[in-house]
C-alpha cells in the first residue's frame, strides 16, 4: 500500500483568541456612540446602553477589551473577557439593578448576542485554565492575582511576566470552581473556591450585579467538595461558617448535622488527611513525562555537547532551493529531527490562517473505524485544498523540494490548519494510523510516513511538542520541525497545547 505524507498546520498551540475566529473582539470603532437601532458590534453596543448599565461592569469589559489589543493572547484576559460577555452580561440584563431600563437592556444584548460567547465557551475557557494549571504546574493563587507563578515544591522558576495583570474576581474564581464541581472534580474544585471564599471574605458586604455567586454558594460548594473528598472535619466547619452568615438556610443546618454525627461514629476522620488525586481523564500511562517535557523542554543537547548537531544552509539538490537554500537546525540525529527557520513568511502565514479562519471546527481523533470528539484532543482544525489559493501552491512545492516526497493527492493529505485556542492541547499520539480498522487504511494513500509540522506564530510563554520516547521537546517558533513517521513508537508526539501560553496558530501536511 503507499504511504502518504501528512502536512498539518499546527496554528499556534494555544491560547489566543484571534478577531478571525471571534469577530467580536475586535477593536471597536475610537468612539462608541449610542444608537437607536442596531449595534455595529457587540462593543458599540454595549457602549450606546452605557448609560444603562452600571458604569462598574462597562469599565471592567472597557478595560478587557482594550488590554486584548486585537487578540486577548493572556490565558487570564481571554477567560475574564469571555466571562464578562457572557454570564456576567446576562445577570446585568436580568438583575433588579436594570428593572427601569429593562426593555432598553434587553433589546441591546439581543442585537448582539449571536456574536457573543456562549456557556459552552466560558465552560471551556474554565477548563482550559484547569488544564493549564496541571500542565505547567501553575499556583492557583498566583494566577488569581494574575501571574504565573508555579506551585510551591516545584522547584521550577516562574513560567510568565505579563507587562499587564488581569487578576481574576472572586466570582472569576468561583465559576472556574464551579465548572469543576460540576464535574465532580474535586481536585481542582477545592483549589478554585478556596480562593474564591478567600477573596469574597474580603470584600464581604460589597455586591456586584454581575456576580454568578457570593460568599455563602462558594461556603457551600467547597463545604461539599471537602465532603466528597473525604475530609468531613473541614466540610463540617465551612458548613458552619455558612450558617453564621445564613442561619435560617435548613439545607446546610441538616449538613452540619450530618457531619457531626459522621464524625461522633468515626473519630478518626477528625484527623485524617485525604490526598485529593488529579483526575486523569483520559488515563495517560506517560502524563508526568508529558508534563515534565512540557514544563522544563526536555534534554536540550547544544552543539558543544554533540558537534554533530548544527546548523547549515541547505538545497537537498533541487532546483527549486538553489537560489534561497533553507536553514537547517539540527536537533536530534535518533530519532531525527531538524528544524528549519523562516520556512514560511509572516505574510503567508497569516493569508492561511484567514484562509483556514471560517472553516475551523472542533478537532476530531480516529476511533477504529469512526471520527469522534475527544478529551485528549482541544482544538480547531480545517481542511486547506491546493486549488484554494496560491500560497498554499507555493508551500506544496517548498515541502516537496525540502523532503524530496510526492506530496500531492493521493500521495498527501491536504493541508491541514489548527488552531488550539485557549489551553488546546494533543496529548502524546503516533500521527500514524496503528489499527487496520482506521479510516486511514480505507484512504488511497495508505498509512502516513511522514509529517511536516509548521508553527504558523510563535509563543510568549510555554508552547512545545513533546516526543516521549525520545524524552524531547521543541519549542514553538516560526520554523517547520520535520521527522519521518516510524511504527517503533520513536515518534510518539504531544502537542504541550496547554502549552502555547500565548500565541495562536499552527499548520501540518502529513505524507
Amino acid at each position: 500500500m503507499s504511504q502518504a505524507l501528512g502536512t498539518m498546520l499546527w496554528l499556534s498551540p494555544l491560547l489566543t483568541l484571534t478577531a478571525e475566529e471571534f469577530p467580536q473582539l475586535r477593536a471597536p470603532p475610537p468612539a462608541a456612540q449610542p444608537a437607536a437601532m442596531g449595534c455595529a458590534g457587540w462593543f458599540q453596543c454595549l457602549g450606546g446602553i452605557a448609560l444603562l448599565v452600571p458604569s462598574r461592569f462597562y469599565n471592567k469589559v472597557q478595560d478587557l477589551h482594550q488590554g486584548t489589543g486585537g487578540s486577548a493572547a493572556n490565558p487570564l484576559l481571554a477567560y475574564s473577557l469571555i466571562k464578562r460577555l457572557q454570564s456576567d452580561w446576562l445577570n446585568v440584563v436580568h438583575s433588579l439593578e436594570a428593572s427601569e431600563n429593562t426593555q432598553a437592556l434587553k433589546y441591546g444584548y439581543t442585537q448582539v448576542e449571536k456574536d457573543l460567547p456562549d456557556f459552552e465557551d466560558l465552560e471551556g475557557a474554565a477548563r482550559a485554565l484547569m488544564r493549564l494549571q496541571d500542565v505547567y504546574a501553575l499556583s492557583v493563587k498566583g494566577l488569581a492575582k494574575g501571574v504565573f507563578q508555579r506551585a510551591s515544591g516545584t522547584h521550577l522558576p516562574d513560567l510568565y511576566s505579563p507587562g499587564q495583570l488581569f487578576p481574576l474576581s472572586a466570582d472569576d474564581c468561583f465559576l472556574v470552581g464551579k465548572v469543576a464541581y460540576d464535574m465532580a472534580d474535586y481536585y481542582h474544585s477545592i483549589a478554585w473556591l478556596e480562593e474564591a471564599v478567600s477573596l469574597f471574605r474580603v470584600s464581604y458586604g460589597e455586591w456586584n450585579t454581575e456576580d454568578e455567586g457570593s460568599l455563602e454558594d462558594a461556603l457551600d460548594h467547597l463545604a461539599f467538595s471537602y465532603f466528597k473528598a473525604g475530609n468531613v472535619s473541614h466540610a463540617l466547619s465551612l458548613s458552619r461558617e455558612f450558617l453564621h452568615y445564613d442561619p435560617s438556610n435548613k439545607r446546610i443546618a441538616r449538613n452540619v448535622l450530618k457531619y457531626e454525627r459522621l464524625l461522633v461514629e468515626s473519630p478518626e476522620r477528625a484527623k485524617a488527611e485525604v490526598g485529593l488525586q488529579r483526575p486523569n481523564v483520559t488515563h495517560l500511562q506517560t502524563r508526568d513525562l508529558y508534563e515534565e517535557l512540557c514544563q522544563t523542554l526536555g534534554s536540550q543537547p547544544t552543539q558543544y555537547q554533540i558537534p554533530a548537531l548544527h546548523c547549515s544552509y541547505e538545497t537537498n539538490d533541487s532546483p527549486y532551493l538553489i537560489l534561497q537554500p533553507v536553514k537547517r537546525e539540527l536537533i536530534r540525529l535518533q530519532p531525527y529531527v531538524a528544524l528549519y527557520h523562516d520556512f514560511i513568511s509572516d505574510l503567508e502565514a497569516e493569508k492561511i490562517k484567514g484562509l483556514a479562519a471560517p472553516w475551523l471546527q472542533r478537532s476530531v481523533v480516529a476511533s477504529e473505524e469512526k471520527q469522534q470528539k475527544a478529551e485528549y484532543r482541544i482544538s480547531k482544525s480545517a481542511w486547506l485544498k491546493d486549488t484554494v489559493d496560491p500560497v498554499i501552491v507555493s508551500l506544496d512545492q517548498r515541502i516537496t523540494a525540502l523532503t524530496g516526497l510526492n506530496i500531492r493527492p493521493p500521495y498527501a493529505e491536504h493541508l491541514q490548519v489548527v488552531n488550539y485556542g485557549i489551553g488546546g492541547h494533543y496529548e502524546p499520539h503516533f500521527d500514524h494510523a496503528t489499527s487496520r480498522k482506521s479510516p486511514l487504511y480505507r484512504m488511497k494513500s495508505g498509512n502516513r510516513l511522514a509529517t511536516v509540522m509548521i508553527y504558523l506564530s510563535s509563543v510568549d510563554a510555554g508552547g512545545s511538542t513533546a516526543f516521549i520516547y525520545a524524552n524531547l521537546s521543541v519549542p514553538v517558533v516560526k520554523h517547520v520541525p520535520w521527522a519521518p513517521q516510524t511504527q517503533t513508537g520513536h515518534f510518539s508526539a504531544g502537542l504541550c497545547g496547554t502549552a502555547a501560553m500565548l500565541g495562536d496558530g499552527t499548520g501540518e501536511r502529513q505524507s
